[in-house]
C-alpha cells in the first residue's frame, strides 16, 4: 500500500514528521517498507541571488554571472535565456551531485572562463518537465535551504512516499483514511471526518441491475448509476500527481476517479461507458467457457460457477476483478454507468487465482472491503466526477441489500493484563476503541464494518494493546509453579532420543533431516505406500505417502552425495515412521547408514569396504548408551529390504524388537540408484524399557575374586544351523553362573561330509559364592552338551 504525506494530510491533522510516521506505523503493525523523500536529493542546493549578468565574450548565448550564496560571490557561466540580474535562484555549487543530469558537479572552464557551479531548471532537479529556464523563486534569502523554501511554498514538489506491508487481516489500511485513523488513535494527529451528502439523481436510470438468485451469496449488495454528459480528458494536474507518486499510470479522468477511491477509501469502482452497454446489467453466475476481452487487453475464459457482469449481448466484466474492454471509457465518451459492489472475498479469490489475475480491486475484494460504504462511495465519486468532467447524474439503482455484519463482544478490561501483559487503564481502552471506530454500549463493543477481522474479544485486547505500543510491554520471567529447584520436564523417550542423536554423532554419522513424504515407489519398497498412508494433498509427485521408514530418505541422500563424488557416508535420521494414517500409527525410530569404506585410502591398508559387523557395533553401542539391556537375543527374521544372509534383529524376547541392522538388500540399492556396500540400522526408541533405577548415578561395579573356569566344546551340527542357536542353548544351561559363550572355530565338510559342519564354542564360567569343583564344572558341561543337543540336534564332537 503507497501513499503520499499531502495524501495522508488530506485525512490527519498533524504536525508528525515523515520519522515519525513510518516509525508509528511500524510499532502499529503496519510495516513501513519504503519511504522515497525527494528532498533527500536537493538537500544540498541553496538559494541564491544574481547581482550581475554579462555577455559571454566568445558565445552569444552564455551569460557570465555573479551569484551571491552562502559561501559568498560565485561566478556561474549559464545559458539559460532567462539568466538576468537580479533573480533568485537555487545554486549547485561543485561537489553537488544534480540528479536530473547524473553528473556530480565541479570547477570547470566554458569557452576559457571558469564556472563555480550552475544555476539548475526544475528539470534538472527532478521537479517536473521543465527546462526551458533556470529556477527564479518569487521570494527567500540567499543562503536558505531550497527544500525549507519548498516545504514553505511548494510542498507538493517534496511530497514523500510512505509504502507500507499489510497484513490479510488489515484490509482497511488498504485505504489512506484507515491508515490515518490508526495514526489518529495512537494520537499523533486528528483524523478528519468528511461528510458525504447523497447526490440527487435528476432522471431514473435507463440502465437496470439484476442478481441472479443463486448468486446473491457471492454478490449481495451493486449499486450504481448512470451520469450523461460528462467531459472525460486529462484529470487535474494535483490528481495525476498524487497517482503518479504512488507508481499510477493517470489514463483519463474517470479512471483516474476510480483509482483514487481504490487508494484513498479502500472502495474499489468501475465505471461502464453506458452507450456501448445493451440492455440492463444482469450479475450471474458463468455456465463455463464463455470469454472476455478485459481491460488488460487479454481474453479470459470463464470457469464455471465464475462470477459475470452481462448485459443483452454477454459478459462485460470479470465482477470484482476487472472490467471488460468492449465497455469501457474512452475520451469519447459522454455517458457512463458508475458501479460501487460487495463482493464475496473468497469467490472474488477463487476467480482471481484461477485466472490468475491480480488487479487492485482483486487484492481488496479479496481481503474484505467496508460494504456499508458501498452507498456511500458511490454517492463520493458521483460528486467528483461532476466536479471534475461535468454531467447529469440519475437517480441511483440498486440490487439485493447491504449485509448486515453487525456484532459484538464483551470488552473485559482486566484481560489485556493477562492476554498481553500490560497494565492499561479502563478508561484508556475504551477510549482507544472509540478512537478505532468501535461502538461501546456498557461492557460490549461493537466493532466497525470496516474491521470484518475482529472476531473475538482477544481481538478487542489486540487492538488496544497495538494502540498502546507493544513496544512498551516490559520483559517478565514467568512465575515458577513450584519454589526450588524445577524438576526435570524431558519425558523418557526425549532423554532417549537426546542421548543417541548424541552418540550416533559421535561414531562419526552427520544427521539428516529428510521429508517425512516420499514418493510412492520408494515406500513401496519398504513395505508402504498404501492407500492408508497417502497423502491428501500432496505438495509435489515426489512427496505422496507417509514414511514407513527413515531408510528411503537416507539412501535418497546417499545417492545424491555419490552423484557428487562422496562415495563414502555415515548417515542418520531420529524422527517419526508411519504405520498408517491413523494418528496413533507411528513410532520413533534413530535409524542410520554406512555406505562405501570405512575410511580413506591410507598406507596401512586399513581402509575396507563397510559391513555387516559396522552395523551391528554402532547399533550396540546406542542401544548401550540410551540404556537398553544388553542381553538381548539375536534372531534372524529382518525385514525384507535387508539382506537375508547378512542382518538380524535384536530382541528382548519373542516379542520386544529393540533394533534391526545389516546390509542393505541389492534389490534395494539398485532400485535408489545407490552403489554399494550399505549396511545399516534402525533403533526402535520406543520398546528401550524404563531403567529400573531412575538414579543419574553408576551403580557400584561387582567382581568375583573368585577365578574364572573355561570349558571348549565342539559340536558336529546340521550345516545350516546358525551359531547363534549353539551360543543361545550354552548360554541358556546355567544364566547364574555362565558369563560368556563365544564362537571361536568353524569348520565345514571334510570328514564331516558336506551336510555337516563343527562349531567350537568356549563357555565362561564365573563364581560368585565359592570356587567350583571337578563335579560342578562336569554337572555344568553335561548340562551345556544335553541343551545344545535338544535345541540343535547337534553331537558332542568326538
Amino acid at each position: 500500500m503507497k501513499f503520499t504525506l499531502s495524501w495522508l494530510h488530506e485525512h490527519l491533522d498533524t504536525t508528525a514528521s515523515v520519522d515519525e510516521i513510518t516509525e508509528t506505523l511500524t510499532d502499529l503493525g503496519l510495516e513501513v517498507e519504503e519511504v522515497v523523500n525527494p528532498a533527500d536529493r536537493l538537500k544540498t542546493f541553496t538559494l541564491g541571488k544574481v547581482t550581475k549578468a554579462e555577455k559571454h565574450p566568445d558565445a552569444d548565448r552564455l551569460r557570465v554571472c555573479e551569484v551571491d550564496t552562502d559561501e559568498g560571490p560565485k561566478q556561474i557561466i549559464c545559458g539559460a535565456p532567462n539568466a538576468r540580474e537580479g533573480i533568485t535562484v537555487v545554486v549547485c555549487k561543485p561537489g553537488d551531485y544534480v540528479p536530473g543530469i547524473d553528473v556530480t558537479l565541479s570547477v570547470g572552464k566554458i569557452r576559457g572562463i571558469e564556472s563555480h557551479g550552475m544555476m539548475a531548471s526544475e528539470k534538472e532537479l527532478e521537479l517536473s518537465d521543465e527546462h526551458d529556464g533556470i529556477i527564479e523563486l518569487p521570494s527567500g534569502n540567499v543562503g536558505d535551504k531550497f527544500t525549507d523554501w519548498l516545504v514553505a511554498n511548494a510542498p507538493d514538489k517534496i511530497d514523500p512516499m510512505i509504502e507500507i506491508a499489510i497484513t490479510p487481516n488489515r484490509q482497511d489500511a488498504l485505504g489512506v483514511e484507515g491508515i490515518a485513523r490508526d495514526l489518529a488513535a495512537r494520537g499523533l494527529g486528528t483524523l478528519k471526518t468528511k461528510t458525504i451528502e447523497p447526490v440527487k439523481g435528476s432522471f431514473p436510470s435507463p440502465i437496470n441491475v439484476s442478481i441472479d438468485q443463486d448468486t446473491l451469496d457471492s454478490a449481495p449488495y451493486f449499486t450504481g448509476r448512470v451520469i450523461k454528459g460528462v467531459k472525460n480528458g486529462p484529470s487535474p494536474d494535483w490528481l495525476q500527481a498524487r497517482l503518479k507518486a504512488i507508481g499510477l499510470r493517470p489514463i483519463s479522468t474517470l479512471v483516474d476517479i476510480t483509482n483514487f477511491f481504490t487508494f484513498d477509501r479502500n472502495r474499489p469502482l468501475h465505471v461502464f461507458d453506458a452507450d456501448k452497454v445493451q440492455g440492463d446489467l444482469r450479475v450471474h453466475r458463468a455456465k463455463g467457457g464463455e470469454e472476455i476481452l478485459a481491460l488488460d487487453d487479454k481474453t479470459y475464459v470463464f470457469q464455471e460457477d465464475m462470477m459475470v457482469i452481462s448485459d443483452d449481448r454477454g459478459p462485460e466484466s470479470i465482477a470484482g476483478v476487472m472490467g471488460g474492454a468492449e465497455s469501457g471509457v474512452s475520451e469519447d465518451t459522454v455517458n457512463v454507468f458508475l458501479e460501487s459492489a460487495y463482493w464475496d472475498p473468497i469467490t472474488i479469490a477463487h476467480t482471481g487465482r484461477k485466472l490468475k489475475i491480480n488487479s487492485d480491486a482483486k487484492y481488496r475484494f479479496e481481503r474484505g472491503v467496508d460494504p456499508a460504504f458501498t452507498r456511500p462511495g458511490l454517492e463520493a465519486a458521483t460528486q467528483m466526477i461532476l466536479d471534475l468532467c461535468g454531467g447529469e447524474a440519475s437517480d441511483v439503482v440498486e440490487a439485493g441489500a447491504c449485509p448486515d455484519v453487525t456484532r459484538a463482544y464483551r470488552l473485559d478490561t482486566a484481560r489485556c493484563s493477562s492476554l498481553v501483559g500490560m497494565d492499561i487503564p479502563a478508561e484508556t481502552q475504551r477510549a482507544t476503541l472509540e478512537a478505532l471506530g468501535f461502538t461501546l454500549d456498557g461492557d460490549m463493543a461493537t466493532p466497525p464494518t470496516w474491521r470484518s477481522d475482529v472476531k473475538g474479544e482477544a481481538d478487542l485486547v489486540e487492538e488496544v494493546a497495538r494502540i498502546a505500543s507493544l513496544s512498551n510491554l516490559e520483559p517478565k520471567p514467568m512465575p515458577r509453579m513450584t519454589p526450588g529447584v524445577p524438576k526435570p520436564i524431558l519425558t523418557g523417550l526425549q532423554k532417549r532420543e537426546q542421548i543417541a542423536r548424541r552418540t550416533a554423532a559421535a561414531l562419526g554419522y552427520n544427521e539428516c533431516v529428510t521429508y517425512s513424504f516420499i514418493d510412492q515407489a520408494a515406500a513401496a519398497l519398504f513395505n508402504g505406500g498404501d492407500e492408508a498412508r497417502r497423502v491428501a494433498n500432496p505438495i509435489s509427485s515426489e512427496m505422496t505417502h507417509l514414511r514407513p521408514s527413515h531408510l528411503p530418505g537416507l539412501l535418497q541422500a546417499a545417492a545424491r552425495n555419490q552423484a557428487r563424488g562422496v562415495a563414502d557416508l555415515a548417515l542418520f535420521e531420529v524422527g517419526a515412521i508411519f504405520h498408517g494414517g491413523e494418528p496413533n500409527e507411528h513410532e520413533t525410530l534413530l535409524s542410520g547408514i554406512r555406505v562405501g569404506a570405512t575410511g580413506p585410502k591410507d598406507p596401512h591398508g586399513e581402509r575396507r569396504p563397510v559391513d555387516v559387523f559396522d552395523a551391528r557395533a554402532d547399533a550396540e553401542a546406542v542401544l548401550s548408551a540410551v540404556g537398553a539391556p544388553m542381553r538381548f537375543q539375536m534372531p534372524r527374521g529382518a525385514k525384507p529390504w535387508w539382506h537375508p544372509g547378512r542382518s538380524s534383529r535384536m530382541t528382548l524376547g519373542p516379542k520386544v524388537v529393540l533394533a534391526a541392522f545389516g546390509e542393505l538388500h541389492p534389490k534395494i540399492l539398485r532400485a535408489l540408484d545407490v552403489t554399494g556396500p550399505a549396511v545399516g540400522f534402525s533403533i526402535h526408541l520406543s520398546a528401550i524399557p524404563e531403567a529400573r533405577s531412575k538414579s543419574t548415578a553408576r551403580s557400584a561395579l561387582v567382581t568375583s575374586d573368585l577365578q574364572a573356569v573355561e570349558r571348549d566344546f565342539a559340536f558336529v551340527v546340521d550345516r545350516n544351523v546358525e551359531a547363534l542357536s549353539v551360543v543361545n542353548a550354552a548360554q541358556g544351561a546355567d544364566k547364574a553362573l555362565i558369563e560368556e559363550v563365544r564362537v571361536f572355530d568353524e569348520f565345514i565338510g571334510g570328514s564331516l561330509g558336506e551336510d555337516k559342519k563343527s562349531l567350537a564354542i568356549t563357555v565362561r564360567m564365573q563364581p560368585k559364592d565359592k570356587t567350583l569343583t571337578d563335579d560342578e564344572i562336569d554337572e555344568v558341561g553335561q548340562s551345556i552338551v544335553a541343551k545344545v543337543s535338544n535345541a540343535t540336534g547337534g553331537v558332542l564332537r568326538g
